[in-house]
């Protein structure tokens, strides 16, 4: 009989490539790691690894038995999904994830939202980037979360993890107007292009998210699509900061339209033909768990709001 917890940690091997990565992320040792699945090919009767120079990868029958492994442990999500849907009530911890900006914006609405309607529910929230929304899920770490993705940075597919969609929002380029080193700009007309709004800006120094970021990944690659690099000054995740930076022509920079409300005197703000979708994530199965729906629907009533 194959071990269930064994196979979450092929899967994680087949996903992350090392014994040692997958240990970090799953809270073991390596030496523990390595012990489990060699018990798991004994347990599958077949060679499932086999090494590549300091990597480990996984045989045509370890691929194959990952493929199931989603299917078991989706099928398992659903099950711990039916059994909590037959409790009496919503209750106990809740880990949600959030990226920055959902924080302020959604989170405490959201929350609000679940006291009134579920006091027992417990949330505990992080602010992490959604980069490492899928592994904190596919770790346990985490039960649900907002994320997001822009153009040009669409997210990357995970069958362990499922999305649905909460905001789509248009995303502006923030200035402080002329300067000694950028020109002005004005509000864009209907068809600029991203080229057209951008390209004025291509020499002048840039504020973007620090590296590793989907918002650092969608700054560069939207400046590469409007043809230049951008020459990046200062690196910071609060778009408060970016938009005072910019209102004091320390660059320019991309914030969504939810980071907006409350852009300082000064900053230049032009809607640009490129979006940010919001959506909320966790495990393959899940989204039928009570606590996921009820954060789900909580979720949609703040942005409702917004």
């Amino acid at each position: 009989m194959i071990d269930v917890r064994r196979l979450r940690l092929l899967r994680e091997l087949d996903r992350r490539g090392t014994v040692t990565a997958v240990a970090e992320a799953l809270a073991f040792t390596a030496s523990a790691v390595s012990q489990q699945l060699g018990v798991l090919e004994r347990e599958a009767g077949v060679p499932l690894l086999e090494r590549s120079g300091r990597r480990v990868v996984l045989t045509p029958a370890g691929r194959a038995l990952v493929a199931h492994a989603d299917a078991v442990l989706e099928r398992l999500e659903l099950a711990v999904s039916e059994l909590a849907g037959a409790r009496e009530g919503i209750g106990g911890p809740l880990r949600i994830g959030t990226f920055p900006s959902g924080g302020p914006a959604i989170v405490p609405a959201a929350l609000a939202e679940l006291a009134r309607r579920h006091p027992a529910l417990e949330p505990m929230v992080q602010e992490i980037d959604s980069a490492r929304v899928s592994d904190g899920l596919r770790a346990g770490e985490l039960d649900v979360a907002l994320v997001h993705d822009y153009d040009f940075v669409p997210a990357a597919p995970d069958t362990a993890v499922d999305q649905v969609p909460l905001l789509e929002e248009p995303v502006y380029l923030a200035t402080g107007g002329a300067t000694d080193s950028a020109p002005a700009t004005g509000s864009a007309a209907r068809g600029d292009t991203l080229a057209e709004l951008l390209g004025p800006w291509a020499t002048s120094p840039w504020i973007t998210a620090r590296n590793g970021t989907t918002g650092h990944a969608m700054a560069v690659r939207a400046c590469q699509a409007a043809g230049f690099q951008p020459r990046i000054r200062h690196q910071v995740n609060d778009f408060r900061t970016v938009l005072a930076l910019a209102a004091i022509g320390q660059g320019a920079g991309f914030v969504p339209e939810m980071a907006t409300a409350h852009a300082p005197e000064g900053v230049v703000l032009t809607r640009l033909p490129l979006f940010r979708r919001s959506k909320v994530a966790f495990r393959a199965g899940g989204g039928t768990h009570p606590a996921i729906a009820a954060f789900v629907a909580a979720a949609r009533t703040a942005v409702g709001g917004l």
